[in-house]
């Protein structure tokens, strides 16, 4: 099984890259996924953001209102890296239940983990190899304003909450740009899932 550890920076193109290579094969466990379910309402992660955050995160279901909860988060490092202490242990414990899994019932597996922040949080020997989906910071601010109809001053704050894309760079294996079009990024994607499966059977060879 190749564990490929997918990241990028918010907005990026992160998850369209994703879906490419998971069309190609690749098996995705999306770590944002994982975090919405640990969040779910009676859970204990739930009760411990509630307990430091308080019930006006909470939406009428009784579900953590996301988009509350990060302007709160996002607008204080302090409370950012609290809410990550919380969430993090619980979303990485999933994700190595699923990884075991999959490496007992499919061991030829390409696994795409997409993990947004899988640098900041000190993962890459958890991985095979680094996937980074680069855009420069300038595309990722219009992209957002775009995306989510931030304001600049707002989404220059999300940015500015992750470690600069550009610092990634020399933490990546491979790196598929995103800043041209969406046929370029593309062909990109396959060129890469064949470098993936050569080096999944490298692995299975015992050479790679």
């Amino acid at each position: 099984m190749l564990n490929v550890g997918l990241t990028g920076g918010i907005a990026s193109g992160k998850s369209m890259v994703a879906r490419m290579l998971a069309e190609k094969g690749a098996l995705l466990i999306d770590l944002d996924e994982l975090a919405h379910a640990v969040q779910e309402p009676g859970g204990e992660v739930w009760r411990e953001i509630v307990r430091h955050f308080g019930p006006d995160i909470l939406c009428a279901d009784g579900k953590i209102d996301r988009g509350k909860l990060g302007k709160s988060v996002f607008a204080d490092r302090e409370k950012l890296d609290l809410l990550n202490s919380l969430v993090h242990p619980a979303v990485f414990e999933q994700w190595r239940r699923r990884l075991e899994e999959i490496r007992k019932t499919q061991p030829e597996a390409i696994v795409l983990s997409d993990i947004p922040l899988l640098i900041e949080a000190g993962l890459k020997p958890m991985v095979d190899l680094v996937l980074l989906v680069y855009l420069p910071p300038e595309e990722q601010l219009v992209r957002l304003m775009a995306r989510n109809g931030y304001s600049r001053e707002e989404a220059a704050s999300r940015l500015a909450s992750q470690m600069p894309i550009g610092e990634k760079l020399a933490y990546a294996d491979i790196v598929i740009r995103n800043d041209g079009s969406l046929e370029e990024t593309r062909r990109t994607a396959g060129v890469v899932w064949g470098e993936l499966k050569k080096r999944e059977q490298l692995r299975r060879d015992g050479t790679g």
